[in-house]
């Protein structure tokens, strides 16, 4: 396997742990508030993350935004979704003309959209709105060769880097990411497989709908995708390899765009099952990613609740949603906003002249 890219290595290398004086900092300050001490539950966890990734100078109002990467995945020839290929495309227009789930909860939570177009198996000449960064119409059928090419794993991934110095330069200060592509879950569960070592039964669910016939027959791709191409494999292979055998193309750019938010010290808001397995990729690429991740809610895909307990994160929300889009991440965003504001704005038992409890 050949070396990971200049721009990924230097990306990485700007991946900083957050300080622990930071996060004992944020916790004097919540102790020190008009309230019974961890009475907020969660919302202090996630203050207490956020000021350690903006570590004295929270920035107020939050500026949000939602990328939504698109592709298409090869294996769909082989019977693993309940939906035809072309809604990959139709869904992106859907998106561009404002009637999808991610319009709404955007337009009612104030994250701006962006959608780009990474692999998707069809042309959107003179589309307005949409960001054109296409690496080819789709992946590569999994089931019976790689998915991508080494070349194409890095262009995708230097699509999400792009695409985050982008919301970096827009002063975004809380990302969410999301994806569109029929045929994903399939990629995703291989993922799952091979970063948790756990087996195919064990992770993979249903995705868009399958009844029980399709979703063994997805099963069964599943397995021999995996023999295809891991058979000797006795340990996790490297990333990159994982990603060219059995990712997608925005699955590669959704990795790329979370390592290089981290680098820029953003607060990066994971969807769900297959924007988390981008969030692996990336977690097993540069551990350090971890301390930039909030989970937004746990889908009802099983492999989510394996990947989220790999990577070390909790989901602020359980909805049993299982819709993708970067839903499930835009609803989250104002429950990790409302933490901030608690933590910035509510006054000390020595500001209001309160007592405290005795001690």
């Amino acid at each position: 396997m050949k070396t990971l890219p200049l721009s990924l290595v230097d990306v990485i290398s700007n991946i900083k742990r957050c300080e622990a004086r930071h996060a004992t900092q944020a916790r004097h300050r919540l102790d020190s508030l008009t309230k019974p001490i961890g009475s907020l539950g969660r919302l202090e966890t996630l203050a207490v993350q956020f000021f350690s990734i903006y570590p004295g100078n929270i920035p107020l109002p939050l500026r949000r935004g939602v990328y939504v990467f698109a592709a298409d995945h090869g294996v769909v020839a082989e019977g693993v979704s309940a939906y035809p290929p072309e809604v990959t495309a139709q869904m992106v227009r859907n998106f561009l003309t404002g009637g999808a789930a991610i319009n709404v909860l955007a337009r009612l939570h104030e994250a701006e959209l962006t959608v780009i177009d990474v692999g998707v198996d069809a042309e959107f000449t003179g589309t307005p709105g949409l960001e054109c960064a296409k690496v080819r119409r789709g992946s590569r059928n999994m089931r019976r060769e790689p998915a991508l090419s080494h070349d194409e794993v890095t262009a995708a991934i230097e699509v999400g880097i792009r695409m985050a110095a982008k919301a970096s330069e827009k002063g975004e200060h809380l990302v969410a990411v999301g994806e569109m592509g029929i045929g994903n879950t399939t990629s995703a569960s291989a993922i799952t497989c091979l970063v948790t070592r756990l087996p195919p039964g064990e992770v993979t669910g249903r995705g868009t709908g399958l009844d029980m016939a399709g979703k063994d027959r997805k099963l069964n791709i599943i397995r021999r995708s995996l023999q295809l191409h891991f058979e000797a494999a006795a340990a996790i292979p490297e990333p990159l390899e994982i990603l060219r055998c059995v990712g997608g193309l925005e699955i590669a750019a959704m990795t790329g765009f979370i390592l290089a938010a981290a680098a820029k010290r953003m607060a990066i808001v994971c969807d769900g099952f297959i924007s988390t397995a981008a969030a692996a990729i990336a977690f097993q690429m540069a551990p350090e990613v971890q301390e930039y991740l909030f989970a937004g809610h746990c889908s009802d895909e099983p492999g989510h609740r394996h990947l989220l307990k790999h990577i070390g994160l909790t989901p602020i929300l359980n909805l049993g949603m299982r819709l993708g889009e970067g839903t499930g991440a835009v609803l989250a965003m104002p429950v990790i906003e409302s933490a901030v504001r608690l933590f910035t704005e509510m006054a000390t038992f020595s500001a209001a002249g309160v007592s405290k409890a005795n001690e």
